[in-house]
């Protein structure tokens, strides 16, 4: 219809089931009438990896895609990409499309790193003087060295990760589709690769993101999915969906734990007994009753000023025996960005064992630094366990919201960073 905006992917109830049939003439029916299957769902020798899944990603926007291993996350990628068929359903895919799927799918271990280049570049298609043309970005981007000329199994599986991002980064896709395959870099160059994503995403490419790291995808993405066991639990705004997800992770964890006898089943749960309104979670072990900001006057504070000395501040009740509690804060932008943050054990101040019915107050005092101007947010929250190990009691989300405004002079980056001195020498 006129005025109405046109996705770039469409996904309409798909549902793709695989056939558990140890005979080959189950496999085969499968395959010749996979519409049979489906009025048998999860049931006998059939298995739905993904249950009438619908969503659509407008153009140029960018959409997570969360949930738990074996979720059917990799599945639906797979499906959008072309790679699988649903059982049912369809996908309507509008543009030029690259995909960073499974490591180094789409490369040939005896080719060498050029000629995969080359390859699949040509696959997503570029013309030879097109790739001749990039070629020099792409060996740049994926620094690997003179490993560009011998072949791929030779590689380690960061290099792969390397050149396959390089590629799918410089053929001028209309939508990416990256799927986990940042966690296995190095951390110079996963970042690197985001903020590569985020300039792609700034020119207008529709980004289809699946990570478990669930600040990179509410930082990146407007709109994301929560799949659990094929099905949709979730669809909207990523905060709203993000918050969700860890609260059911966490509550999926404490019922494990109390079915394997690990935890006391009378553990209290969550119990929110502010004004505020935002996400959180927990096990319920504490309670914080408020959190601000506190200026250099002790006044609360909404406005972030370059060099003040400032306070975060917050309070919790404590509803159930701690042994090793541990008090923290995160900074995010507006993107959700993770900027900064510390906590109690970090900072290497032990908190002692807290009994039921104790209210504590914690300070975080800091210098605030040259901000971009724009909206920020503070996040608090108290756990039991250690920095390796730990349980979160009560997490608010955005707990305090901030405002930083335009300084004398631009920031460039995150932060303005001072040097302590210049010096300039002339080499003999």
């Amino acid at each position: 219809m006129r005025g109405m905006e046109v996705s770039a992917v469409e996904v309409r109830n798909v549902t793709k089931t695989y056939s558990l049939s140890q005979s080959q003439l189950g496999r085969l029916r499968h395959l010749f009438a996979p519409g049979k299957h489906q009025a048998a769902r999860n049931r006998g020798n059939n298995l739905d990896a993904l249950r009438d899944v619908s969503f659509s990603v407008a153009r140029g926007a960018a959409f997570g895609i969360i949930g738990a291993n074996g979720s059917g996350k990799s599945t639906l990628l797979q499906i959008i990409a072309g790679i699988l068929k649903p059982t049912s359903g369809s996908v309507e895919v509008r543009g030029r499309l690259a995909a960073l799927l499974e490591l180094g799918s789409g490369f040939s271990p005896e080719f060498t790193g050029r000629e995969n280049v080359y390859l699949n570049a040509s696959l997503l298609g570029l013309t030879r003087q097109e790739i001749d043309d990039r070629f020099a970005d792409i060996e740049s981007f994926a620094g690997i060295g003179s490993f560009i000329g011998q072949p791929i199994r030779t590689y380690s599986t960061g290099m792969v990760l390397r050149l396959a991002f390089a590629v799918a980064a410089h053929v001028d896709a209309e939508i990416l589709i990256v799927d986990e395959a940042l966690a296995v870099g190095d951390i110079a160059f996963r970042q690197r690769c985001m903020r590569r994503i985020h300039d792609l995403r700034a020119r207008g490419v529709t980004i289809l993101f699946v990570s478990h790291e669930t600040g990179d995808v509410k930082a990146l993405c407007e709109r994301c999915l929560w799949l659990r066991n094929g099905v949709v639990q979730q669809l909207g705004e990523s905060d709203a969906v993000v918050a969700r997800y860890l609260s059911a992770t966490l509550q999926r964890t404490l019922q494990e734990e109390i079915a394997h006898g690990s935890t006391a089943p009378e553990t209290p749960q969550p119990s929110i007994e502010t004004a505020f309104q935002g996400h959180r979670y927990g096990d319920g072990r504490v309670t914080i009753l408020d959190a601000s900001l506190i200026g250099a006057a002790g006044q609360k504070a909404f406005l972030l000023k370059p060099h003040e000395r400032v306070a975060v501040r917050f309070r919790f009740r404590v509803n159930a025996p701690l042994d090793s509690a541990i008090a923290g804060f995160l900074a995010r932008n507006g993107k959700g960005e993770t900027l900064f943050g510390t906590n109690t054990a970090r900072e290497n101040y032990p908190l002692a064992p807290m009994s039921p019915g104790d209210t504590h107050t914690v300070d975080f005092q800091w210098t605030v630094p040259e901000l971009p101007a724009g909206p920020y947010f503070v996040s608090v929250g108290v756990a039991d366990g250690d920095l390796e190990q730990y349980t979160m009691c009560d997490y608010m989300e955005d707990a305090i919201p901030l405002q930083a405004k335009a300084g004398a002079r631009a920031v460039r980056g995150y932060f303005q960073l001072h040097c302590a001195g210049v010096d300039v020498h002339r080499n003999a």
